[in-house]
């Protein structure tokens, strides 16, 4: 069966996993998952050393590299982005981007760590903090007949207050709810609350796993964090226009 890496970094937490279907179908993984507030960038690459090593295959064995593509700390969006980008071109592999608001309902799919079985017709909305007084938001509702998620909501980054609700019952996911109370109106109309669902790389991997049997991969050239904030996309611009312009100034100064 294929292995896939999967790298997640868009939260305090640095998640790594090398996993792939055993047989039966069940997801087995091989997984790091640890605390790391803004230090994910030094333990991203030595984790999946560890993984690799401890499954006994070479980065070249795997199928495809999956990454935690956001919407999630730019930061940590940039470092899983680039980690997945540098591990592909030097193994030629593809990349899976994954959405994390969907990893999260993947992972509420999955169950387990005492987490209970979520309802056949239940959505699951997804809210995070995204700082600035703000949720990433999204919901999600599982669709049998094609065994994949199918968007329930628009994705949003939006004032706690503002977060759309799926039609009919929904269960809650992420970490918006602790942090904005009931801000979030979703907090008091769902049917159950699952704030630990949140961003995981075995989840990545279960999602990764259809997408490549679907053949829906991309070049590592290819791959890009999904940015919800436009002052992020504005920021970057910016600093391409100054970096061109120091560039510009400085050869000018160069001249005689």
């Amino acid at each position: 069966m294929s292995w896939i890496l999967a790298v997640e970094t868009s939260t305090e937490w640095c998640s790594v996993a090398l996993g792939r279907l055993a047989d039966g179908g069940a997801l087995e993984c091989l997984v790091r998952h640890e605390h790391t507030g803004p230090r994910s960038s030094s333990r991203v690459l030595p984790a999946a050393g560890e993984l690799l090593a401890e499954a006994g295959i070479a980065l070249s064995d795997c199928a495809a590299i999956a990454f935690g593509a956001g919407p999630g700390s730019f930061t940590g969006l940039r470092t899983a982005c680039g980690v997945a980008q540098g591990l592909a071109f030097g193994a030629d592999l593809p990349v899976i981007p994954v959405n994390s608001l969907m990893a999260c309902a993947e992972r509420v799919r999955l169950g387990g760590e005492g987490m209970p079985a979520l309802p056949p017709g239940v959505s699951v909305l997804v809210a995070l903090d995204a700082r600035m007084d703000e949720a990433y938001a999204g919901a999600f509702r599982w669709d049998a007949g094609v065994h994949e998620w199918q968007a329930a909501t628009e994705m949003q980054v939006c004032p706690p207050e503002a977060v759309s609700l799926p039609a009919g019952p929904f269960w809650l996911a992420g970490s918006a709810a602790a942090v904005f109370g009931e801000r979030l109106k979703a907090t008091g109309m769902a049917q159950q609350s699952v704030p630990e669902a949140l961003p995981a790389a075995p989840a990545l991997v279960s999602i990764a796993l259809r997408a490549l049997a679907r053949n829906e991969t991309v070049a590592a050239a290819d791959a890009m964090p999904i940015y919800l904030r436009d002052k992020v996309a504005q920021t970057i611009a910016e600093r391409q226009v100054a970096a061109a312009q120091r560039a510009s100034l400085a050869a000018a100064g160069e001249q005689p």
